[in-house]
């Protein structure tokens, strides 16, 4: 097996079935504590579901009841107190954000601090958020290089726009631009006069 051949923890991610009808959820999580893994990760909804529809937080509760490895509970987990209610909810261990940190990676740090402090405090400044966006536009410049680099900016500065009153319309613009040296010049433009909007812990 995988576990046997590595030393490296070994964890697996599962939904909770292959559809309502087919919840396994509970399961799979024991064959796989069996099978030696380190911890488990599952998203609340079945494969059938894909990302439509309620999280099942109840089946990842019985999930962590019926294990003693961690678990790490997943799904539509999009803010601090999100993650803490989830947690306290269903007893796992740690929360996996997906989505919610497109365009919002300070989420971690945000998480942390309710977790630890049961407040948040950080909110990344105007002139934080301009050196990161900056910063993360030139290497996905440098990474994939012009015409790929090109397509990757448009949809991870999209992401970041959202924090920004306007920042929609001028996404629209934004992706109307040809060259890493537009979008450089036009996106630095755009954050130095520009308020920023922010999202609720």
């Amino acid at each position: 097996s995988v576990v046997a051949s590595t030393t490296a923890p070994v964890t697996l991610k599962i939904r909770t079935g292959w559809d309502k009808t087919n919840i396994n959820a509970v399961l799979i999580a024991k064959i796989a504590e069996d099978a030696g893994i380190s911890a488990l990760s599952i998203h609340g909804r079945t494969r059938a579901c894909r990302f439509i529809g309620e999280v099942e937080y109840d089946t990842i509760t019985e999930v962590v009841k019926s294990v003693s490895i961690p678990v790490i509970a997943n799904g539509d987990i999009d803010s601090p107190s999100k993650a803490k209610s989830v947690m306290e909810y269903t007893g796992a261990s740690a929360v996996m954000i997906g989505r919610a940190a497109l365009g919002n990676p300070w989420i971690f740090r945000q998480i942390n601090e309710k977790l630890t402090h049961n407040t948040v405090s950080y909110f990344p400044s105007r002139v934080d958020l301009q050196n990161i966006i900056i910063k993360h536009l030139h290497e996905l410049h440098d990474f994939y290089g012009e015409s790929m680099g090109l397509k990757f900016a448009r949809k991870h500065m999209s992401w970041y726009l959202s924090n920004f009153i306007d920042g929609k319309t001028f996404s629209k613009f934004f992706n109307s631009l040809t060259t890493i040296h537009q979008q450089a010049s036009h996106i630095k433009e755009f954050l130095s006069n520009v308020e920023v909007s922010q999202k609720a812990a």
